[in-house]
């Protein structure tokens, strides 16, 4: 399976979640996360967990070609706010593309006529995840109501708010990983979103 995870938005835990989806792939057949954003910050999150690292290949956009065949599984970590050109190569790409959006004003904002025009282009192709929902108040809730009212596709998972997602960054990690006593809750955010892209 390929994945892209995009964002018409930056600061919206792309990388985090194309690290932790890459992670849950991994547990079912070898995966690369390629680094396509110009930050390269998949490429620096592995390299801060030197030397153990993460549970699977990152690799540079540039070295696709080079691992791509050992890959059963490959998740793409794209730039922010990816052109039109861009993106309709993402979709002749990936099987998926997930999008992520935070449940605020400005990244819901964003996120609405870029999946007007995904949805224009591959409805079934697509889906947005909600990242970085707080976890008391309605905001999630909000979101959820706002973008199904707009017609677009949603993963029924979210992805909460947490601390230890910055303590896995930092430390090089899958938050499943770190020390935190909100990790498993963390971790446990994306192992539904990865039932949902391989049910």
């Amino acid at each position: 399976m390929i994945v892209a995870v995009v964002s018409p938005k930056g600061g919206v835990g792309k990388t985090t979640t194309a690290v932790h989806l890459a992670a849950y792939l991994q547990e079912r057949g070898p995966t690369l996360l390629v680094d396509g954003d110009e930050n390269r910050s998949s490429v620096g999150w592995a390299k801060r967990g030197s030397p153990q690292g993460l549970p699977f290949r990152v690799c540079a956009e540039t070295q696709t070609a080079k691992f791509a065949p050992e890959a059963a599984h490959i998740v793409i970590d794209t730039a922010a706010r990816p052109p039109r050109e861009e993106t309709l190569e993402l979709l002749e790409t990936a099987d998926q593309l997930v999008v992520c959006c935070t449940p605020d004003a400005l990244s819901l904002h964003s996120v609405l006529p870029f999946g007007e025009m995904l949805r224009g282009l591959a409805p079934d192709r697509f889906r947005i995840l909600l990242t970085m929902v707080p976890t008391v108040g309605h905001d999630g809730d909000d979101a959820r109501a706002l973008l199904a009212g707009a017609g677009l596709p949603m993963f029924a998972g979210v992805v909460r708010r947490a601390v230890a997602f910055q303590k896995a960054s930092l430390a090089g990690a899958t938050v499943n990983c770190v020390k935190d006593d909100r990790a498993a809750v963390a971790w446990s955010d994306y192992i539904r979103v990865g039932e949902e892209l391989l049910p």
